[in-house]
């Protein structure tokens, strides 16, 4: 089975998961990087919120490059209103000539208000779900102007809307919208309302199989709507290298990794998923009590072959088929690194996956 393929643009290396701060980026570089992607046929590229805006570089990438398709995986929603995600969105989606898809992600209660100082009124997911559905009625109004579409739920409202804010039509409207999932209730959601789902790494092959796959399944169900153009994308965990030497340190790094995101207990179902229960209650401890160093080492190797492609980059293509062949629509590649440096490598991994 053929599958699109991504790449991120930048985002979070391993020294950024192992609280050493994060590495800066330019414009020329997020330039460059866009245009390499684009010339090696990968179809898209993602830009996250981890430490930096995810919005911004996207323009960036769209000036730089004529096909490569560019969305953000993923944006968190709650601390922004749906108007003013609307207005990004619709703007990028403009600039870029259609390319953009807008992936939206809830991040957890802790970070929403000690980080973003945004109020957590309510379980998360029926408010994710009004947010999609706001974020469409705006634009279709921005898409006409003379017929507005309006929403009212319980925790968004969209009423107004005056000919001088009106962004006015554009030539691609249509926006793909995308939530980041791990759990059953985000994965409902995508299939009833979205155009597709970013799945959490964190997910394994054997849970995304089991739990993600009929949840979505079932949302789709609920609305009705076909998923014969869904777009289902995985960005699994990866240990790679170009000889076993380096394969075994990049298996070192990924459980810093694993850890960093075990930690975190809206993650644990997967943990417990596996019966990895105790696991998960140990990392989100020692995370609180701020010994990160001390991580890694609960992740054993029966966990990193759960979750992780691993594999020499000469067998990266056969890696990922083997484990997650049929079941992604687009796989997204942490590997912007091994592409400015070995491209012809990268280009032949892209090709075999882009077959048939």
């Amino acid at each position: 089975m053929a599958m699109r393929v991504e790449a991120t643009l930048f985002g979070p290396d391993t020294q950024q998961y192992a609280a050493q701060g994060q590495a800066r980026i330019t414009l020329e570089q997020i330039a460059e990087r866009a245009a390499l992607l684009e010339k090696i046929g990968f179809d898209g590229v993602t830009t996250a919120e981890a430490g930096h805006d995810a919005f911004l570089p996207i323009m960036t990438a769209a000036a730089s490059t004529k096909r490569l398709h560019m969305g953000t995986n993923v944006a968190v929603s709650f601390p922004r209103s749906p108007m003013v995600t609307a207005q990004m969105a619709w703007d990028l989606q403009h600039f870029s000539g259609g390319r953009f898809n807008l992936g939206l992600g809830t991040q957890v209660k802790g970070h929403n208000e000690r980080r973003y100082s945004t109020p957590w009124p309510s379980a998360p997911g029926p408010r994710m779900r009004e947010y999609f559905l706001c974020l469409q009625a705006i634009f279709k109004t921005f898409q006409n102007p003379d017929k507005p579409t309006w929403f009212e739920g319980e925790h968004y409202r969209f009423t107004l809307m005056s000919p001088f804010f009106n962004p006015g039509p554009i030539e691609h409207p249509h926006v793909p919208l995308y939530v980041a999932a791990v759990n059953p209730y985000m994965a409902r959601l995508s299939g009833e309302v979205c155009d597709g789902l970013r799945l959490h790494p964190i997910a394994t092959f054997r849970y995304t199989r089991d739990v993600i796959l009929p949840a979505i399944a079932e949302g789709a169900a609920k609305s009705g709507r076909s998923l014969a153009d869904f777009n289902f994308v995985g960005a699994p965990f990866m240990a790679l290298g170009r000889d076993e030497a380096e394969v075994a340190q990049a298996k070192e790094k990924l459980r810093r990794q694993i850890s960093f995101y075990g930690s975190t207990r809206s993650y644990h179902g997967v943990f417990a998923h596996h019966g990895w229960d105790d696991t998960g209650a140990k990392l989100h401890q020692l995370s609180v009590s701020g010994k990160w160093a001390e991580l890694p080492a609960l992740i054993t190797d029966d966990m990193l072959e759960e979750w992780a492609i691993i594999s020499t980059y000469e067998g990266l293509a056969d890696a990922i088929r083997a484990k997650a062949g049929g079941l992604y629509q687009t796989i997204t590649l942490v590997l912007v690194d091994e592409a400015r440096r070995d491209p012809d490598r990268m280009r032949e991994v892209v090709t075999r996956l882009h077959a048939k």
